[in-house]
């Protein structure tokens, strides 16, 4: 750990370790340092997950909460500390319970962890907190690895260009996911079926040329 930001150590591997590695080679290329997109306590903030068990599993350690009911407890709590009302204020119980559609009793239980949550109780949470779905009860390593999918995903973006036409392209036909996917197969043979079907699709938008106008003299 460096400067309040993990770089994956030797014992990293598996998904987690290709994407933080994935999202720290695209750093590079855009003259980002490590610090700026691998900040510990930007990915918890992001993930849900404990910053100290971020920079654990970012080092290939065994870490995480394997308890349901705790891991929803501390993303619960970490919404109420990140998430606040434009006025800066953390949002009461009642404003909770209202946006989730519960009773201020329900939700004070779950706050206090007298009462386990149901999935409705943690989709309705986790629409009023406007963060993703499974934020509240995914394993700790998974709900890193998809913060920094997400990381990597916003930065890509950014190495295409916001206004580059192919960027486009590539938004509005979901290329760019599809490419993403591609990098995780096993074999550069699955690879190559898929860097043939972006071929196949780009040489389909190509614009054409305008049709020469017609000779006047024509009949």
């Amino acid at each position: 750990m460096t400067d309040g930001f993990s770089v994956p150590g030797p014992a990293a591997a598996g998904p987690l370790a290709a994407s933080a590695a994935r999202v720290a080679e695209l750093a590079g290329k855009l003259g980002l340092s490590y610090g700026e997109v691998l900040d510990v306590h930007q990915l918890s903030e992001a993930s849900g997950v404990p910053a100290d068990v971020v920079s654990s599993l970012l080092d290939g350690l065994p870490a995480g909460e394997p308890d349901l009911q705790t891991r929803f407890l501390q993303r619960f709590d970490l919404l109420r500390r990140t998430r606040l009302k434009p006025n800066g204020r953390r949002y009461t119980q009642q404003e909770i319970a209202d946006g989730a559609a519960m009773s201020r009793q329900q939700a004070g239980a779950l706050i206090n962890g007298d009462r386990r949550p149901t999935m409705e109780h943690c989709d309705a949470i986790q629409r009023f907190f406007k963060v993703h779905a499974g934020f509240l009860t995914a394993e700790d390593a998974d709900a890193l690895n998809g913060a920094l999918q997400r990381t990597e995903q916003r930065l890509l973006q950014d190495y295409a260009g916001e206004g580059d036409p192919l960027e486009r392209l590539l938004q509005d036909h979901g290329v760019r996911g599809i490419a993403w996917r591609a990098a995780q197969l096993p074999t550069d043979k699955h690879r190559d079926k898929v860097t043939e079907w972006l071929d196949l699709l780009l040489e389909s938008v190509k614009p054409t040329s305008p049709a020469d106008p017609a000779d006047p003299s024509d009949p």
